[in-house]
């Protein structure tokens, strides 16, 4: 005997699902390292898009030799 009652099902989209699942984003990111007789410098660049908002980051490294 099944005591488990009927389950009902529904369709959705594929647009209704990647907003339940987290949705598109798209990001990039780059770097430059320079080398110099008297230093080394290294920057990097991040961003990240997604339909939540805009995230963006950058650092610069310097060492004297």
């Amino acid at each position: 005997m099944n005591l488990a009652g009927p389950v009902e099902t529904a369709e959705i989209s594929d647009t209704d699902l990647d907003d339940v699942s987290g949705g598109h984003a798209v990001g990039g990111f780059g770097g430059l390292s320079v080398e110099t007789p008297i230093a080394d410098v290294c920057a990097d660049l991040m961003a990240v898009a997604s339909t939540e908002g805009l995230t963006a980051g950058a650092d610069v490294h310097a060492a004297a030799l």
